[in-house]
């Protein structure tokens, strides 16, 4: 080999051990950045769940009942979204969702949220307004997503009797069918200062009486299911709190 072909090679490989070191430290670079971009994200989630409890909390102020319902309701509907709608389950705004469902009820007066006893006619009006209420409290929050919809939706009905907006079958949005089932059996089986709440088998056969006119059909027999499945029916404990790990 002549010695300007060796000048050349011995260049080359200079060259090829510069760029290969310059890549290494782009790579390096690039690793940092990930890492700092995903605890950058953590950290987004965990301003996000932060601010999803706070709101939470909120409706715990305005209502002595709220906070054990929004516990319960919580784990029942993830529950049943794993088997109704398992592509769902990992959607965090539907979680938000569950958890925020009242939150328009910091709009109803603590007369009527706090009454010892049945709501009046005119007091049902002012009730009936907080999904709506709700919704216009959160819907400019970009992260919620679709939680929003759950908080708008979650009294409506199969049948279109429902509110605010009388939606039937599956127009209404499905993690709000799911919902609403989940909501009228805790309410069916919880104590209220002005009656006791009724036994769970009592609650579920109301719930398949309904399927199909006040509930998805398909929705309420796999709740009827998941509840026996767990041992409710049998005498075990109507507290959701534990029921999903």
């Amino acid at each position: 080999m002549n010695v300007d072909a060796a000048e050349d090679l011995e260049a080359t490989r200079r060259q090829l051990m510069l760029f290969a070191e310059d890549l290494r430290t782009m790579t390096m670079s690039e690793r940092e950045r990930r890492r700092e971009a995903e605890q950058a994200l953590r950290d987004l989630n965990g301003s996000y769940v932060s601010m999803v409890r706070t709101l939470a909390v909120i409706c715990e102020m305005k209502d002595n009942y709220t906070r054990d319902h929004l516990d319960r309701t919580y784990q029942f509907a993830m529950a049943l979204t794993k088997r109704v709608a398992p592509e769902l389950a990992g959607d965090v705004s539907i979680g938000y969702g569950y958890l925020l469902h009242d939150i328009g009820k910091v709009g109803v007066p603590d007369a009527i949220l706090n009454k010892p006893g049945p709501l009046d006619a005119d007091e049902w009006k002012l009730m009936r307004l907080h999904p709506l209420t709700g919704w216009q409290l959160v819907q400019g929050i970009a992260f919620l997503g679709d939680a929003t919809k759950i908080i708008r939706s979650h009294h409506e009905r199969w049948d279109g009797k429902g509110y605010p907006e009388g939606l039937t079958g599956d127009e209404t949005f499905l993690p709000a069918r799911i919902f609403s089932i989940v909501d009228t059996f805790d309410a069916m089986t919880s104590t209220r200062p002005y009656r006791k709440g009724l036994p769970v088998e009592v609650a579920l056969e109301e719930i398949e009486r309904c399927a199909g006119t006040q509930f998805d059909p398909e929705f309420a027999a796999a709740f009827v299911q998941m509840c026996d499945e767990l041992g409710l029916v049998d005498g075990g404990s109507s507290d959701a709190l534990n029921i999903v790990k």
